[in-house]
């Protein structure tokens, strides 16, 4: 495919400069995001090209990032924040889940909060405790925001300018692990034209079982896919968390017969857990097998020394495809 050569962090800050450039209601928000650019460099530049007063230092305080940004949103601004790491959401966790989720129904339709809430998550750069967790399942139970995440370039730099454009809160999912992953990207249109941020996609296609991911294990379920030479996978990358585009993951079930849902949080009532359920009510009598999960264990993120055995890698996804042949 032409088009320019990005990693999916450049790709971020690419979507995130024509966002401003094309609103200028759009501003940024976060800790050390303005002359440094950030702890992974995302808004990198953006400062310097759009200044203080719209790529905005703020305390640490991320409650107070997420209040403010309610506030600008009720006067019309379109607020993009950064959370450094995914474990220090928490302390903004009171106004996201009581104030931002619930402004728009409370107001029945009349107040709109386009905010975006960009979190790097997930594990594999050997950092500790708060720095590699997976957060998901938080957001995705919370009605009144969407949740999104994405697993290359291409999709990174549409889909943060879909996040910026929506009306409704957008929890936008990094995979930090995927920052430096390069691919070509297609510049061209706008981001009408491109993939709708709620649409899953079929990153490969197959026909004896479904494996679906998201995030940074898209790209682990590709290798998996490939490297099952006996077996036809059919590989779909979720990119949309709440919602979920169940009619492609049921087309998909409806036609292999089996299913494999891969993340790196752990199993126990992650997202997983629901997309088997789903699928379970709506493609019982096309299933071969139980669906089958694998995630982390339920266990608190490791030391870093340990995360290679925690984090879900090539073998531990074949395995569940085995399992899923085996019943």
């Amino acid at each position: 495919m032409s088009g320019t050569e990005l990693t999916l962090g450049r790709a971020i800050n690419a979507g995130l400069r024509r966002a401003m450039e094309n609103d200028p209601k759009v501003l940024m928000m976060g800790e050390d995001i303005g002359k440094l650019g950030g702890v992974f460099r995302i808004t990198d530049g953006l400062y310097k090209d759009f200044g203080a007063d719209r790529v905005i230092d703020t305390p640490l305080a991320e409650s107070g990032i997420i209040g403010t940004a309610i506030g600008l949103a009720m006067r019309g601004y379109r607020p993009v924040c950064e959370i450094q790491f995914d474990g220090f959401f928490f302390p903004a966790a009171n106004q996201t889940f009581t104030q931002l989720a619930k402004f728009r129904a409370r107001s029945g339709g009349q107040l709109r909060m386009p905010v975006v809430i960009r979190i790097p998550y997930g594990g594999g750069i050997g950092a500790v405790e708060h720095h590699s967790e997976s957060p998901e399942a938080y957001f995705t139970h919370t009605a009144g925001l969407r949740t999104v995440t994405v697993a290359n370039p291409e999709d990174a730099y549409w889909m943060i300018q879909q996040a910026v454009a929506c009306d409704d809160p957008v929890v936008f999912l990094e995979p930090k692990r995927r920052y430096w992953d390069k691919a070509q990207v297609r510049t061209e249109g706008t981001p009408e034209t491109a993939t709708p941020m709620g649409a899953a996609r079929v990153a490969r296609s197959g026909t004896d079982i479904t494996l679906v991911a998201y995030g940074p294990m898209v790209k682990i379920a590709l290798q998996a896919a490939e490297a099952d030479t006996e077996r036809s996978i059919e590989v779909v990358d979720l990119r949309s968390l709440s919602p979920v585009d169940y009619d492609t993951v049921f087309e998909s079930v409806r036609r292999t017969g089996r299913l494999v849902v891969a993340h790196e949080a752990p199993v126990s009532s992650g997202l997983g857990a629901e997309i088997a359920a789903r699928v379970t009510e709506s493609c019982f009598y096309h299933l071969e097998a139980p669906v089958v999960r694998v995630g982390g264990f339920d266990t608190p993120y490791p030391p870093s020394r340990l995360e290679e055995h925690y984090l879900p890698d090539l073998d531990r996804v074949l395995d569940g495809v085995d399992r899923a042949f085996a019943f």
